[in-house]
């Protein structure tokens, strides 16, 4: 008897560690982020954690590829559209995918389509995405499932704009709520979706939680869920992964020394993926009354002093492991106009610097280090936000070579929310900042337009604006105008351009066959397969 039941306990104990490996493959995936998604509603997202968010809830009519090619019709994937087709030079028709469905079980039209544009496009609602919009003539229904298009002028960039920057919401849950009362409604609170994953919860300062939507109509879900877990201190980030608990963690790079310790600890790897990321120190040229000129930045010759000042090529090797480049201008490594290997137009050199500071009226006069103008001394207010590592060091770096041209930094570090605070109000004299730029450089016109929906610190060149113009409409495909548009950007010194760099993202060693898009990191987690651990 024992012979004859020992093979029933070996069967049993492998039936039970076989149930428990796949209970722990069913675990949901954990994302690890820095700040905690609170309103990621389309038409309201102003942080590139509810867009994460928001990519997993809510779809596109179609979205770009792995390449990230924004000119012409080609390279774009099927999301809630089918089918597409161009009617004309100006009109673009899509018909949605019969069985895309909200999560409320209603399906998707074409009204919820005109809804969402209809609101992305008031620019008292949504300024930034009206701006982006703004070539857009018309948007119609055909039937329930058609929707036409039709721009004001011919463009390579018609069908980007016409699929990127506005998710369909639900008109039949949002037609009654006024616009102004979005953000505190209760679709904001628990937003229904469509996309492969619908919100379950959110606890406020610890995790946003997400569940597989069981006949997404674009294939299997492969994770249960997804959470969103916040934590505002780097270190205890990295330790979720190291620890085995999160499943990814994106910028793992810096400080350079994470990624030994990831690949040490046989629980995870790393991944390394171009971004849409650039690294800038931002220069505020207006004045705290938001009418005058900043009475020290508002100088071009001060801001091209303190770009000089920076060893920006040995900053990004040492703080990015050679994971970054210097841009010319604000050109991450996914724009595919950036101009490769090209020299920025302010090299390290600290005479030059000094000159420079000199000719605006700035002189140590009574020799303390610090150089002066009418009895003033040149500092600057400098803030960074303490979750970021790599901002840390950016301010730190910064304050230490300033100094060596006499130019005093007070740094603050605040919380995310305090720093996305004061950056709204202008709060600052400089900022350290990481920005997600849009997969077009049409998208550069936010931030770095004299009327941009995003440009926080009034930079404003008419000739910058003006080559925009003729580079966002020209005709064909090549990146030089767009070229002339960065390098006359970065000659202007707005911000010190620091470092374009890599991802390099820590992944779960469950996590198989990983699919990381540029654009939109985690939009991919629902394709992803997980290995059964014990």
């Amino acid at each position: 008897m024992i012979r004859r039941s020992a093979p029933l306990a070996v069967v049993l104990i492998l039936a039970a560690c076989t149930a428990a490996s796949a209970q722990t493959a069913e675990r949901p995936v954990m994302i690890v982020v820095g700040q905690e998604p609170t309103l990621p509603i389309p038409t309201l997202i102003s942080a590139t954690v509810n867009q994460d968010v928001a990519d997993q809830l809510f779809l596109r009519l179609a979205a770009p590829g792995i390449t990230i090619s924004t000119a012409g019709d080609g390279g774009f994937q099927p999301q809630l559209a089918e089918t597409w087709r161009r009617r004309d030079s100006l009109t673009l028709v899509f018909d949605l995918h019969p069985k895309a469905r909200w999560h409320d079980g209603r399906p998707v039209t074409a009204q919820d389509v005109l809804f969402a544009f209809g609101r992305a496009r008031d620019p008292k609602l949504a300024p930034q995405l009206a701006t982006l919009l703004s070539t857009v003539a018309d948007v119609s229904a055909e039937s329930e499932r058609r929707v036409v298009i039709r721009f004001r002028t011919a463009y390579p960039e018609q069908m980007y704009d016409a699929v990127f920057h506005v998710a369909p919401l639900p008109a039949h849950l949002l037609q009654d709520v006024p616009p102004d009362q979005l953000a505190q409604s209760a679709f904001a609170q628990k937003p229904v979706g469509n996309g492969p994953f619908r919100f379950v919860r959110r606890v406020a300062g610890e995790f946003t939680e997400l569940a597989a939507v069981p006949d997404f109509f674009l294939g299997k879900v492969g994770p249960s869920g997804v959470i969103f877990r916040v934590s505002t201190d780097p270190e205890a980030r990295l330790n979720l992964v190291l620890s085995g608990e999160a499943d990814g963690y994106e910028a793992t790079v810096p400080p350079s020394a994470n990624r030994a310790r990831v690949e040490a600890s046989g629980k995870a790897r790393t991944v390394p993926t171009p971004t849409l990321t650039v690294v800038y120190l931002n220069f505020n040229q207006r004045a705290a009354d938001k009418r005058t000129p900043h009475p020290i930045l508002g100088d071009v010759r001060v801001r091209q002093a303190l770009v000089h000042a920076l060893d920006r090529p040995v900053y990004a090797k040492a703080l990015y492991a050679g994971y970054a480049d210097v841009p010319v201008g604000p050109a991450s490594q996914m724009l595919w106009v950036r101009e490769p290997r090209a020299v920025p137009s302010a090299p390290f050199d600290t005479t030059k610097a000094r000159l420079l500071l000199a000719a605006a009226g700035w002189r140590d006069s009574d020799g303390d280090g610090i150089v002066d103008r009418n009895g003033e001394p040149l500092a600057l207010r400098v803030i960074a936000p303490s979750s970021s590592y790599a901002r840390r060091q950016i301010v730190q770096i910064a304050e230490q070579q300033w100094k060596a041209i006499g130019v005093q930094a007070r740094i603050e570090l605040v919380e995310p929310s305090v720093f996305g605070q004061r950056r709204r109000e202008g709060a600052f004299d400089v900022t350290a900042d990481a920005a997600t730029q849009d997969p077009s450089p049409s998208g550069l016109t936010q931030t770095w337009s004299c009327n941009g929906g995003s440009n926080i610190t009034g930079f404003c060149n008419r000739q910058v604006d003006s080559l925009m113009q003729v580079a966002r409409f020209a005709k064909g495909t090549s990146p030089a105008r767009w070229r002339q548009v960065l390098r006359r950007i970065d000659d202007d010194a707005p911000a010190a351009f620091l470092a374009a760099p890599s991802n390099v993202v820590a992944l779960s060693n469950r996590v198989r066959q990983p699919v990381l898009v540029p654009w939109s990191l985690w939009s991919s987690v629902w394709r992803w397969g997980l290995a059964p651990t014990r």
